[in-house]
């Protein structure tokens, strides 16, 4: 799932200008930022503003293909409208909710009701990247009622060593269903390392992590696991959807205004990707099921 960004072909209309036709009074004004880390370590950070609507798109990540679409005002939140595709999906297409595994979407999305939402609701596990909420300039905080367990906010735990207070963090154990547990194993056990207090360890055995505990930081896929950046990194279909919007059907130059004519070329343009990919699956192309051109 994410938002993108469509500017309007018109400009915004002044409060002292007359009505002429050419001005576009359904959009307003969005801003999206973009955040990361360089290879040195420092930080860099991309704002972008536009004044049009954004286009809330749900995309079939195995296939890139869309599956649920919106076309809102640009300062609509993504969150917000997040809420919403799920409740019409859930009215209009509710197999696309009952066959899907899991749920990617950027910080824009890290919100604890939707998270709760899809696993609690839909049995859809979210993978969603999360924010550092931690104000105090904290890096780690006690887990739970352990005394030697910490854990930091993108969920990754720690124990340490009863004797020499040495930090090592835990190993993955998955995901226990009927429990709505994360499992996590000792290190020492799991690879081999050294403890010196192993034997007084009171979290030797490994521990149990209830969701619940706090349900932003811990997911049914554990986010300190290889399987949460492989699903992550699917997130990346939608970008390729929108990629072929931008160029193949000229969304990065046109020259719609108002949103009732917005919500008809997107949604034109996407039934478009999916007649293409059903005519290719027709031809025996399944390879093709992407593609635009002949």
């Amino acid at each position: 799932m994410d938002g993108k960004a469509i500017p309007s072909f018109a400009n915004r209309k002044n409060k002292n200008e007359k009505e002429d036709g050419r001005r576009d009074t359904d959009a307003d004004h969005g801003v999206k930022s973009y955040r990361g880390k360089r290879e040195d370590g420092s930080t860099w950070e991309k704002i972008v503003r536009w004044f049009g609507y954004k286009l809330h798109l749900v995309v079939d990540a195995v296939y890139e293909l869309p599956v649920f679409f919106s076309v809102t005002k640009a300062s609509v939140p993504d969150i917000n409208e997040a809420h919403k595709l799920l409740e019409k999906m859930k009215e209009k297409q509710p197999a696309l909710l009952e066959n899907a595994e899991t749920m990617a979407g950027d910080k824009g999305y890290d919100d604890t009701k939707f998270i709760a939402n899809l696993w609690d609701d839909h049995g859809i596990k979210p993978v969603i990247d999360i924010r550092n909420m931690w104000k105090d300039g904290e890096s780690t905080r006690l887990l739970g009622d352990y005394e030697n367990i910490t854990h930091n906010y993108k969920g990754n735990v720690y124990c340490h060593c009863p004797v020499t207070g040495k930090q090592q963090e835990m190993a993955n154990g998955g995901f226990e269903k009927d429990r709505d547990t994360l499992k996590k194993l000792c290190p020492a056990k799991q690879y081999g390392v050294s403890c010196e207090g192993m034997a007084d360890c009171p979290v030797a055995q490994g521990i149990r992590i209830k969701l619940e505990e706090d349900r932003r930081i811990f997911t049914p896929i554990d986010r300190a696991s290889y399987k949460w950046e492989t699903e992550y990194n699917k997130r990346t279909a939608v970008e390729r959807v929108n990629s072929r919007l931008d160029v193949s059907f000229g969304f990065e130059n046109h020259t719609i205004r108002g949103l009732d004519k917005m919500k008809v070329r997107c949604g034109l343009a996407l039934c478009i990707m999916l007649a293409m990919a059903l005519g290719r699956i027709k031809e025996n192309q399944p390879e093709k099921i992407r593609s635009l051109v002949s």
